[in-house]
Parts: C-alpha cells; sequence; structure tokens
C-alpha cells in the first residue's frame, strides 16, 4: 500500500501508542519506533510528519534520551508532545526548568488559534497535563501559541521550520479537542490526504501474502477469537485452500464455543481441523499457580500441537498467527515495559519446526482489525465477538487449574454474559468475562454454612484496549447476575465486581 506515513519517535512515556492510535483514527498511517532510530533510517522512510512522544526523564539530566539534531534540518514537520517539546526546545537552544509549582491533570489552557495546531477550535479550553519541568526560554525563532496560569509555554511553534511543540497530551480523551489539534498538525501542516484505510490495507497485504507465500503451505492456529479469525479471512482470500486452520481445544474455552468456532468456518475456503488436546494441556497446567508460567506451558503445548498435525499434513512452511499490536507492545517490544507474555509473542518455545512465522495482523489495533474483518465479509457477530485471551480460562482461574475450576468459570461467565447480552449493553460494555479467584469464604444457604469460591466479574469500555475504564452496569443487572450464578452454579458463594480501570490494572487478572 502506497500510503504517506507519520513516525512517532518513542521516548518511553504512558501514552505512545495511544499517539499512534489517534493518528491512524484521522485516516493517516504511522509507525512506531525508538528514539534511538538512525536518521538515516528515518528519512528513508520519507514520513511526511514526525511525532516526539511523551516520557518520564528530564531532558536537562545527562542519562535522558536524547535525539540527534539534525533530525530538525530535514525540512520534515515535527510535533514534540511533553518531553517532546520540551526535548526540542532544549536541543535547539532553550531553557527547561523545575519551577515550584508542577501541573497534573485538568488545566484550563488558552491558545492562539492563529496557530495551525488550533485553528478552527476555541481559544480556551481543558488540556491534560502531566509535568514537572516546563520551558522557560524559548529557542530562537519560536513563539509561545498556547499558556496556563502556571505554565507560560503550553504550546511554542516555529512556522518558517514547521517545528512545533505542545506541553499537553492531546491523545487522551480528557484533552478538549485533542485529535483535533492532531488532526491540524497531520492536515494543516503535514499536507496528509488521509489516505489510511482497511480496503486499501487488506488489497495490500493480501497481495504481499500471495507473493511471500507463494506455493506453500501456511498453518494458523484459529481460537474464533477476533483476531485469528480475521486473520483467517485475509489468508483465505490470500492463498485459499493452501490455508489450514487448526483449532486446538485446549480445555480452556468458553460454554459452547468449541461448536461455535466450527459452525462459523464451515463451508469457507480454507481446511478446518479441530483437535481435542484438553487433556494434555490440562495435565501439563496440573499443579501450576504462576500466570506468566501458564502462559509459556499453554504456547509451546499450542506450538507441539501444531507441530504434530503439521506433520500429518505433510510439508508446512509457515505459522499463521493473529497477532496485534497491543499484544506486540504489551510483550516488551521498543521502549515499551513488559506487561504480559502472550503465547502468540512472547511465549514461544526457541524451537519451532516452520520455515517462518506471519503476523499479517501485527501492525493493526483491536478497532482496526475489526473493520479489517467487515472490510472481507466476515459476520458481524464474529467481528464483534468478545475478546478472548490465548491461554483462555487459565488467566481467568487464579492458581492452579483444575477441570472442577474449569467447569464452575465456564457456568458462571456463560451466566454473566448471557445476561449482559439480555439487557443490551453488549455494545456499550466492550469487555465482560468472569474470573475465579482463589479466595474462599464463608457463607450461608439454607441453614447451612458454606465455604466456597468468590467469582470476580470484570466489565470495561475502551476504543482500543491499550487504556480501558471500568464499565457501570446497572446495579439491577449485577444483582441478576449474581443471583443467578450463586443459585445455579455449585461451588461459589460470593461475587464481587473489578472497578480497577487500565492503567493502573490490566484488563485480564492475569
Amino acid at each position: 500500500m502506497n500510503h504517506q506515513t507519520i513516525l512517532v519517535l518513542d521516548f518511553g512515556g504512558q501514552y505512545n501508542q495511544l499517539i499512534a492510535r489517534r493518528v491512524r483514527e484521522c485516516a493517516v498511517y504511522c509507525e512506531v519506533l525508538p528514539h534511538k532510530t538512525p536518521l538515516a533510517e528515518i528519512a528513508a522512510k520519507k514520513p511526511i510528519g514526525i511525532i516526539f512522544t511523551g516520557g518520564p526523564n528530564s531532558v536537562y539530566e545527562a542519562a535522558s534520551p536524547k535525539v540527534d539534531p539534525a533530525i530538525f534540518s530535514l525540512g520534515i514537520p515535527v510535533l514534540g508532545i511533553c518531553y517532546g517539546v520540551q526535548l526540542m526546545a532544549y536541543t535547539l537552544g532553550g531553557h527547561v526548568v523545575s519551577p515550584d509549582s508542577r501541573e497534573y491533570g485538568k488545566t484550563v489552557t488558552h491558545f492562539d488559534t492563529a496557530s495551525p495546531l488550533f485553528q478552527g477550535l476555541p481559544a480556551t479550553g481543558i488540556t491534560w497535563m502531566s509535568h514537572t519541568d516546563y520551558i522557560d526560554r524559548l529557542p530562537e525563532g519560536f513563539v509561545s501559541v498556547a499558556h496556563t496560569d502556571a505554565c507560560p509555554t503550553a504550546a511554542m511553534q516555529d512556522l518558517s521550520r514547521r517545528l512545533f511543540g505542545i506541553q499537553f497530551h492531546p491523545e487522551v480523551l480528557h484533552t478538549e479537542n485533542g485529535v483535533a489539534m492532531l488532526r491540524n498538525f497531520l492536515y494543516r501542516v503535514c499536507g496528509a490526504k488521509g489516505d489510511w484505510t482497511m480496503g486499501g490495507y487488506a488489497e495490500s497485504t493480501i497481495a504481499s501474502l500471495r507473493e511471500k507465500i507463494g506455493d506453500g503451505k501456511v498453518l494458523l492456529g484459529l481460537s474464533g477469537g477476533v483476531d485469528s479469525s480475521v486473520a483467517a479471512a485475509l489468508l483465505s482470500q490470500a492463498v485459499g485452500s493452501q490455508l489450514t486452520c487448526i483449532f486446538v481445544d485446549h480445555g480452556l474455552m468458553r460454554k459452547n464455543e468449541g461448536d461455535e468456532v466450527e459452525e462459523a468456518f464451515r463451508g469457507r475456503d480454507l481446511q478446518f481441523i479441530r483437535v481435542d488436546a484438553s487433556q494434555q494441556f490440562l495435565q501439563k497446567l496440573q499443579g501450576v499457580r504462576d500466570p506468566e508460567r501458564k502462559r509459556k506451558i499453554i504456547g509451546e503445548e499450542f506450538i507441539r500441537v501444531f507441530e504434530a498435525e503439521a506433520k500429518k499434513l505433510g510439508q508446512v512452511d509457515f505459522l499463521a498467527q493473529g497477532t496485534i499490536y497491543p499484544d506486540v507492545i504489551e510483550s516488551g517490544a521498543g521502549e515499551a515495559a513488559t506487561i504480559k507474555s502472550h503465547h502468540n509473542v512472547g511465549g514461544l518455545p526457541d524451537h519451532v519446526e516452520f520455515k517462518e512465522i506471519i503476523e499479517p495482523l501485527r501492525l493493526l489495533f483491536k478497532d482496526e482489525t475489526r473493520a479489517l474483518g467487515r472490510e472481507l465479509g466476515l459476520p458481524e457477530y464474529l467481528v464483534n465477538r468478545q475478546p478472548f485471551p490465548g491461554p483462555g480460562l487459565a488467566v481467568r482461574i487464579i492458581g492452579e487449574i483444575t477441570p472442577e475450576k474449569v467447569a464452575i468459570l465456564q457456568e458462571a461467565d456463560w451466566i454473566f454474559r448471557e445476561e449482559i447480552q439480555k439487557a443490551g449493553l453488549s455494545n456499550q460494555v466492550h469487555q465482560y468475562f468472569a474470573v475465579l479467584t482463589d479466595l474462599h469464604s464463608v457463607g450461608v444457604m439454607g441453614d447451612g454454612r458454606t465455604y466456597d469460591y468468590t467469582l470476580g466479574l470484570r466489565g470495561v469500555t475502551t476504543t482500543d484496549f491499550m487504556t480501558a475504564d471500568w464499565a457501570r452496569i446497572p446495579y439491577e443487572v449485577l444483582d441478576l447476575v449474581s443471583r443467578r450464578i450463586v443459585n445455579e452454579v455449585r461451588g461459589i458463594n460470593r461475587i464481587v465486581y473489578d472497578i480497577t480501570s487500565k492503567p493502573p490494572a490490566t484488563i485480564e487478572w492475569e
């Protein structure tokens, strides 16, 4: 796909991937690169603009991340955000200090609407500040185009060189008109045409897959979730019957899910194989409590099952996976810290008997993956399927995995999901599921004492799954779910609801 590109240079801030997501929302393709990326590599990508992200450091510290000053002489527009604007100012001869007052959270900000960044927007608005340092002397050629009561340079620009910087975070929803400001940079400053579409991505990716795979055979682990389903549809259109999809039932699926997955792909132009490996997985997980160890075990068993099935098929050249961008980021790519290992990213064993691994979705966010699925003609019920982790219920059961625990959680989770759908909330609550904790508590049923499991319910709202807010599910729905689970599922006597957002929590509990 011959599209325009924005480069996002990562300086270690917590919202860096969200910046990339917002750029793509504006129909402009972008890539996130480490701040250490050589200047020649940056120039070779021919970006129409560059964005410096935030970061936790102070620019005047010797060990803080820096940038080659020559980047400002490439003639490419640059936008610095938070640490990025301070780095721009510091590198170009300005001065950055740590004042007595600091700004965190929602802040009233005043804008010069003559600036290309703020044209067409209100002169005053709320921005999300998160900084200790600020710019007290501008570099030569720059002027301040926004300020707050505590920060004299909430934004700056050098129009002649098309260099811009903002102290606040436009990418977060707390900043009023933040996405509009980014859009102004992209279209008014960088000259973006808005050529990033899922139709174009599908077309170019299918063509590149055909070229790469040739007449080779491809094996895909199909879970029935959105990511693997879209990957299957994409590969099916690219290479047809050269694709074999193996659905591995590891005994940790949601209730009735195996049958639903098999039915969804019946009659499609691909080879579908269902493997019941539940005993194999549960035996390997026996006695294991650590969540990372669970993921590693499941990842390795997946590969071993694939290898065994591949041998039955004859020569298989490629292993395909539905890895998406958040999987890559949260598994420690680039400047990001490792949040968790995914079986299809961080949990692969060292020895894999395939020529190469193909991940056609690894540049896409979750909502982009759904949009691609619609573009490929997948049914809406599959495109909007509830996200489900590769390790399945293994990471929704705290502590050791047993067949009894799996059965309990399957029934409880089914009830929760059923009532959310009956209440018409499935489009408002973007992910919802049950977690079987390892905690027992005292209860009373009838005239008898119980000492059973505590079940956690989790519901979140999100646009990109990089951040999420806990869902405000109506009390009457939670009450009905609680009563049904306690009455219908043996082994549970207490229900709790998780009201923690991401961050600081992750969406999953393990």
